[in-house]
């Protein structure tokens, strides 16, 4: 459950903004339009229903979107919109309890709902066969909902929020979005606070609000349901009628009026945080959403600051080196959007300076408009974008998202598609001019500079008592069905489930000795690929930390006959996205290709990874980025648990000890010289011991000669590199403490780590299922415990990821720092009486985490992304084929004696804890408990000397 501000609506573009940007310059293919069909109708109550059909998958993706946002909130209740958000997944009248419950029953995916400025939405994947579960569930807590909402339940989910409110506050520059808004807008505007809301309009909600919320807000006649994927107009039409056609409908609430509120002067602020850097954030009050103008505005951005080879990336970070990044972009928003260009300032530069830069390339834009070429990459990598977002069905962007959206902000669910014809009809002369109307003279702009210092806290108004209202009526066109649905025979159960299918596999190999492994997806028409390589972040020399992370990132900054810039640029000409990276155990590089373009594609891929450039300009440019990094990790409490508690749980010296997100150390990584990096390419990337996965639009017989002729002569250069066989670790004997202080910090991040069996131990699925029951999954002990029952944090869970070695457990959870000592102990005990067998695993806790963990997986792959992944870690774990089927099988046969007996490996008597916190409000407290040896670390994990 999310809060979104400010709203990023224009899904068809705002996807590409962030899908990014690399590509070649041949003569490359315009990217084609993909369409979402849909049909459409309307219920006499006056619920629209759109309708898209997509057979890939058995799942259908339910996707209820509701026009109520924070705008719509009263003087005195600002957070309402989001809080009542939470209150809709604690039950209805005929389904008491966690609206979650059902669901995992029959492994539905992506579920989730938000809240963002304009709308409230509700949305979840089911197999088809649990269709009518979800349209039950999702309508009786439409038409049933207040019966369920008490006292208890409001002052549990408002506890929730703020503490989500806290985690947030508690990021590095995490009080920026509360400054914006009421920079941006006026006193009185529905945008000038923030959806999260205040601490103290939070506390004044009362039941009563809820009710009138409700009453005012959820009828039918204010809501779109989208339906997607295996799932037709008829059928839609019957069950949806069945379902919601007997739920009465609400007052026909107006919407507020649009209003920009562009500035006419410039202005700024200033604030300090504990934060690294000094970060620039500058803001326009720019056109709704639907207007043309907007999408020619993401064309502006794209430009400006959208991509590697933008303008300002081009002049602040490789000409000038002022900034380790920077970028632009335009939010949508349905009273007035926003363009915003941020950028994080290097320690040490002057941060006027770098204003000036930025407001030199703006201007030079905003004069002369977009060369031919410029505006040509544009277009393919926003083009690009939208084709790889509708590749899903649902969850965050996906096809459902895109058709709610443009229903509930424009009443056609199809106007992404004039958002596309803007795109291709964006000529050098619009985008300028449209440039010029918003962001030329006389449109101000808003600078806000966070710089580091001491965090100061935004004091909050006191809450108002919101204006008398009287619910309007009903406007008497809007007609019920009658239903045949018996609402008091519960929920209706889901007798059978599709079968999982996981795509076949092809092979073959390379003249250089490559295996090649296809799964062909014809989908939409993209090409994804990724060489996997033996060796990971594992293998970096103790001295040389972070060697494969770095060397794997520097592949894309220049190429053969292409600098950084120019290698950028061909990518984003291509639409084509690609990069490399390193993980603990391995290191891959990967290429996603519209399908037209394969070939221009694959041959940038390959001297990318066979003739990397690493010219020394870019390595130093990269280290200095690379070093800012390392810092924001040190400045952001998740960011020091990663880097601090492996080498905590495995001993410094441990190849697994070294920092979890590979960055090494600012020592490291200054030390590193291009012969390091030379020789670990030489060394690590050996084709004839690698393997390349290909999945998507392509047949063997098409990639194979393709791939040969880019990558078939492809010999190592160097001397293989030594894969050693991962140490033992001694079994740690006691329970240890250690404390990280993060002054002004309104939570503590609490942390319990342990080691676990192996990804490749026979014992690692039954350890992962006793896991789902302690904490790996919403409905886990833990997060029902901290979150739902306590509601002192927003969310508890537990996990080991996976490692060819002994991986890390943790259990992990944020929580208001007032309790902090509570919440360590509530976790030692749940995790004490789990392991001891005192609260074993009940038949019901087994029987439901199993349905999770398998009955999601037809569902689990409906993107090439996660089919490649499953087949990397196949081979990198060397599984068989049908690992999946196996897996499946093992689960659905495991009973809770044995997860019980797989409990076991959790030792409460011989946990690492980690507590990142304010220490004036940590230490005394924690000590008290009583855990074990108490030691204050900092944030590179070093013991503090007591002063």
């Amino acid at each position: 459950m999310s809060v979104f501000r400010p709203a990023v609506l224009a899904v068809a573009l705002a996807t590409a903004m962030s899908a990014g940007a690399y590509a070649p310059q041949a003569q490359a293919a315009t990217a084609p339009v993909v369409d979402i069909a849909y049909e459409s109708f309307t219920l006499p109550n006056g619920l629209r229903v759109i309708v898209h059909t997509d057979r890939k998958a058995p799942i259908v993706a339910v996707n209820v979107w509701y026009h109520v946002g924070s705008k719509d909130e009263p003087a005195g209740r600002s957070g309402f919109a989001h809080l009542f958000e939470h209150l809709m997944f604690n039950g209805s009248e005929n389904n008491p309890g966690e609206f979650f419950g059902p669901f995992k029953q029959v492994g539905a995916t992506n579920q989730n709902g938000t809240t963002n400025s304009d709308r409230t939405n509700y949305f979840e994947n089911v197999p088809t066969t649990a269709l009518d579960m979800a349209l039950w569930m999702e309508s009786d807590r439409m038409g049933h909902l207040l019966g369920a909402i008490d006292q208890k339940t409001l002052d549990e989910q408002r506890g929730v929020v703020q503490n989500e409110k806290r985690q947030g506050q508690n990021q590095p520059y995490g009080q920026v979005w509360d400054v914006l808004g009421k920079a941006m807008y006026p006193k009185g505007h529905p945008y000038n606070h923030s959806t999260i809301g205040s601490m103290n309009d939070l506390n004044a909600a009362s039941l009563e609000d809820v009710k009138t919320w409700f009453k005012t807000w959820y009828g039918p006649n204010n809501a779109v349901l989208v339906l997607a994927g295996d799932i037709d107009l008829a059928t839609a039409k019957a069950k949806v009628t069945q379902y919601f056609g007997d739920i009465p409908a609400g007052p026909t609430m107006a919407q507020p009026k649009v209003d920009v509120a562009a500035h006419t002067s410039d202005s700024r602020g200033e604030m300090t945080d504990n934060v690294p850097q000094s970060r620039i954030y500058r803001m326009w009050n720019v056109a709704e959403y639907g207007q043309p103008d907007l999408d020619r505005l993401q064309v502006f951005a794209q430009v400006l600051g959208g991509g590697k080879s933008s303008r300002l990336d081009r002049r602040l970070v490789h000409q000038d080196k002022l900034v380790d990044n920077v970028g632009a972009s335009a939010f949508g928003s349905q009273l007035g959007s926003n363009f915003m260009i941020t950028a994080a300032v290097k320690q040490g530069v002057d941060v006027a300076k770098v204003e000036a830069a930025i407001d030199e390339e703006l201007q030079k834009l905003l004069k002369d408009g977009p060369t031919a070429d410029e505006l040509a990459r544009a277009r393919t990598s926003i083009q690009a974008g939208w084709i790889r977002g509708v590749e899903r069905i649902g969850g965050f962007g996906g096809k459902a998202d895109a058709l709610a959206e443009c229903a509930v902000y424009t009443g056609d669910p199809g106007c992404f598609r004039d958002s596309l014809k803007t795109l291709g009809d964006a000529t050098a002369a619009s985008v300028r001019g449209t440039g010029n109307t918003w962001l030329g003279a006389g449109k101000g702009s808003y600078t806000l500079v966070v710089n580091p210092g001491k965090r100061v806290d935004i004091p909050e108004e006191p809450a108002v008592t919101p204006a008398p209202f009287k619910l309007p009526a009903v406007d008497a066109k809007y007609k019920t069905t009658a239903s045949t649905v018996d609402r008091k025979a519960g929920v209706p159960v889901t007798a059978s489930f599709p079968d999982l299918k996981f795509p076949s596999l092809q092979r073959a190999t390379l003249k250089n000795g490559t295996k090649v492994v296809l799964a062909e997806r014809h989908d939409i028409p993209v090409v994804q690929m990724s060489y996997e390589f033996r060796g990971g972040q594992a293998a970096d020399p103790a001295a040389k930390l972070g060697t494969a992370s770095f060397a794997m990132g520097l592949l894309d900054e220049g190429a053969g006959d292409l600098d950084a810039l120019a290698f950028a640029d061909r990518a984003e000409s291509l639409g084509a996205n690609l990069g490399a990276s390193a993980s603990l155990d391995s290191s891959s590089a990967y290429l996603s290709s519209l399908k037209q373009n394969l070939e221009p594609s694959v041959a940038l891929y390959a001297d990318m990874l066979r003739k990397p450039r690493f010219d020394q300009a870019e390595i130093d440019r990269v280290k200095g980025q690379w070093i800012a990094g390392i810092k924001q990790e040190k400045a952001n409490p998740g960011g020091i648990i990663q880097r601090v508690v492996p080498g905590l749980v495995y001993g410094a010296d441990h190849p697994y000890g070294a920092p979890r997100t590979g960055s090494g150390t600012e020592a490291s990584i200054a030390g590193l010289t291009r012969a390091d990096l030379v020789a670990y390419h030489g060394g690590a990337l050996r084709p004839q011991d690698a393997t390349l996965v290909v999945v998507g639009d392509t047949t063997l017989g098409e990639i194979v000669p393709v791939l040969e002729k880019h990558f078939g002569d492809w010999k190592a250069t160097g001397n293989a590199a030594a894969v050693s066989k991962v140490p033992a670790v001694a079994a740690q004997t006691k329970p240890r403490v250690f404390l990280i202080d993060q002054p002004g910090a309104v939570q503590a991040n609490i942390v319990a780590a342990q080691l676990a069996p192996s990804s490749m131990d026979p014992a690692a699925v039954a350890f992962d299922m006793a896991n789902m029951v302690i904490g790996g999954d919403f409905t886990a002990r833990l997060n029902m415990n901290l979150r739902e029952d306590k509601h002192w944090s927003y969310g508890a869970r537990s996990g080991a990821g996976n490692s060819v070695g002994p991986r890390m457990w943790t259990a992990s959870a944020p929580v208001q720092i007032d309790k902090t000592a509570e919440s360590v102990a509530e976790i030692k005990r749940e995790i004490a009486d789990f392991a001891s067998g005192k609260q074993g695993a009940s038949a019901e806790e087994v029987s439901g985490m199993q349905k999770i963990l398998t009955l999601s997986l037809p569902g689990a792959y409906e993107t090439a992304a996660s089919v490649m992944g499953t087949i990397g870690s196949n081979l990198l774990y060397g599984r068989p084929d049908d690992y999946v089927f196996k897996r499946k099988a093992e689960i659905e046969a495991m009973t809770p004696a044995q997860v019980d007996a797989a409990a076991k490996a959790l030792d409460p008597n011989a946990l690492t804890w980690v507590v990142v916190g304010d220490l004036s409000k940590t230490e005394q407290v924690v000590r008290a408990l009583n855990l074990g040896e108490v030691t204050i670390l900092d944030a590179d994990g070093k013991p503090v000397a007591k002063k």
